[in-house]
């Protein structure tokens, strides 16, 4: 079995925010995530295909196609997006990095099934915050 990741980067505001819970919970809870006026990130995000090498092309998958796919299914919906307020996938959810990568992951997966397995995505909040989701 072969690895292919592609790297694919978006920016993108959000809050974090419970909204069952007063401002002082939520500010007690989130800290700075929960700042009334959003905040942002440079989202870096590996996409990670497994499979057999193409006997004629020698490609798992082929990384330009892989990328038209991030960018057309997932990149140009997010970036510089209000994620709380402009992504239907992340409505009536607590738009944390781990909400993030799962909807993320419910997208991709139609566009490669059957052509590729999806094996990871990896997403990186920061340089030293990310969560990686294996389905």
């Amino acid at each position: 079995m072969v690895y292919i990741t592609r790297i694919e980067h978006f920016n993108a505001a959000h809050k974090l925010f419970n909204p069952a819970w007063s401002r002082e919970k939520n500010e007690a809870i989130f800290g700075k995530c929960a700042n009334e006026n959003w905040h942002g990130h440079n989202f870096e995000l590996y996409v990670t295909v497994k499979g057999i090498p193409d006997e004629e092309t020698g490609f798992v998958f082929d990384a330009k196609k892989l990328s038209a796919i991030i960018k057309e299914q997932v990149t140009e919906k997010l970036d510089h997006k209000n994620l709380n307020v402009e992504v239907d996938f992340l409505k009536d959810k607590i738009c944390s990095i781990e909400n993030l990568v799962i909807g993320i992951w419910n997208i991709l997966l139609p566009h490669l099934a059957g052509q590729v397995t999806l094996h990871s995505l990896k997403l990186y909040e920061t340089p030293r915050i990310f969560v990686e989701y294996f389905g």
